[in-house]
């Protein structure tokens, strides 16, 4: 059986996309993916476990004990540390890995790993070692019939039906450009900057610090009484024994967030005191009851996404504006693909969902662009197939029938071993 060719409707292969805030899992074909798993992991070392000996005068490891997914993780505990299992968008921790995949596979796809192929998405600067061991685990201790690597940018190409574009995804961790052209990453043109989701959150939490506002995460709260505007919130903490102070920053990072989702908005142009001041103000409350009208901070805060220059640090000038990351990407390709970069650009990521995010974006390229190239930004309008672009791109690719060929099987990883997946993957 040449390449393991699957029937494609008796087998429902599956779709697992790792972004640097969530872990994606779901079935081909299907439109947004059936869970949606934080990448961070809650930690807990058993000690009173490890103080006993093995018989000789070693202790034993420590047991770790691991929280996965939402309601566990955000469970105040004692000792619970808050870690991810990705650096880089890469994988760095396998043993966590491990755990959240059988995770995903006992509690959100509910079905034995042996009986589905699976289509697997990637960063695109992920190294050959790393595509190797993933491959290794999928096929030895997952035992599953057939895999298949798919850069991410590639497969949020295909989401957006097009197989040469400007892939711009801005997600929690940086914000990078990738060109894709028929299918395929152009690896020298690709370019990253930290300038993304978390930037993001520092700036507020920055902001939050100049206006004196204290970040109460809700599990903190035990209960809160309604006061007036501007006054000091009456609140009263809720008594609960020492988390750590990952714990505690992950939570007030969710806050955060949800004050950037909420008020956050890019000015259409450079930013310009004058002209923001006329913009209407948008009113917040935060978890324990303080609220208040935001106006012009709503737009300074995210000014450094796009012009680096205002960011307080002096290593700011360093960094790329998002505009800026596609002119240098594009820039480091063909002149001969360069129109149909530009003619393509796709915005995709959870951050690119800041309100004004795409016609800032339009406006940077506009001016930057020359005169002789068309520029086309392709944005989708809803907000799960933009966090979730490769998730579907995947889904769509998994199951299309002349994909079917494609697949890595079990016969042929035992045959070529883990150096079948640089083969077939590209």
């Amino acid at each position: 059986m040449s390449g393991g060719v699957y029937g494609g409707d008796e087998v429902g292969a599956l779709v697992f996309d790792i972004g640097s805030y969530s872990f994606r899992a779901g079935y081909a074909g299907e439109d947004t993916p059936k869970a949606e798993i934080p990448t961070n992991v809650g930690v807990v070392e058993e000690v009173e476990a490890a103080m006993e000996t093995d018989g000789g005068d070693q202790p034993l490891q420590p047991d770790k004990k691991y929280y996965i997914d939402t309601v566990y993780m955000k469970h105040p505990r004692k000792g619970m540390e808050l870690c991810s299992f990705l650096k880089d968008g890469m994988i760095e921790n396998w043993d966590m890995f491990e755990k959240v995949m059988d995770y995903a596979y006992g509690k959100s796809i509910k079905s034995e790993a042996s009986l589905h192929p699976l289509l697997m998405s990637e960063p695109a600067w992920n190294t050959k070692s790393k595509r190797e061991k993933l491959t290794e685990i999928m096929f030895e201790k997952y035992n599953i019939p057939a895999f298949f690597l798919c850069k991410n940018s590639v497969l949020s190409a295909f989401a957006n039906g097009r197989s040469t574009a400007l892939i711009l995804d801005s997600g929690a961790t940086h914000t990078s450009a990738v060109p894709v052209y028929d299918g395929y990453v152009l690896t020298h043109g690709i370019v990253k900057s930290p300038l993304a989701g978390d930037f993001m959150t520092i700036e507020c939490r920055k902001l939050m610090d100049e206006l004196g506002v204290e970040v109460v995460p809700p599990y903190l709260i035990q209960s809160k009484e309604a006061v007036g505007d501007k006054q000091p919130p009456k609140w009263k903490k809720k008594e609960i024994f020492d988390v750590t102070k990952s714990f505690h920053n992950c939570m007030v990072k969710d806050v955060l967030q949800d004050f950037a989702a909420s008020v956050l908005q890019v000015f259409d142009t450079p930013y310009d005191q004058n002209s923001v001041d006329s913009m209407p103000c948008v009113h917040y409350e935060y978890p324990n009851g303080y609220n208040q009208d935001f106006g012009y901070e709503r737009f300074k805060v995210c000014e450094g996404l796009f012009d680096p220059s205002v960011i307080k640090e002096a290593q700011g000038n360093s960094m790329l504006g998002v505009g800026h990351v596609v002119t240098t990407s594009v820039g480091m390709c063909d002149i001969d693909i360069r129109p149909s970069l530009y003619g393509g650009v796709i915005v995709v990521g959870g951050n690119s969902l800041i309100q004004g995010f795409t016609d800032r974006l339009n406006r940077d390229l506009s001016n930057k662009t020359p005169p002789s190239m068309r520029l086309k930004i392709i944005a989708a309008a809803s907000s799960a197939e933009r966090r979730f672009s490769s998730w579907i791109g995947g889904s769509i690719l998994a199951s299309l029938g002349s994909f079917q060929q494609m697949w890595v099987s079990k016969q042929e990883y035992e045959e070529g071993g883990k150096g079948c997946v640089e083969r077939k993957c590209p």
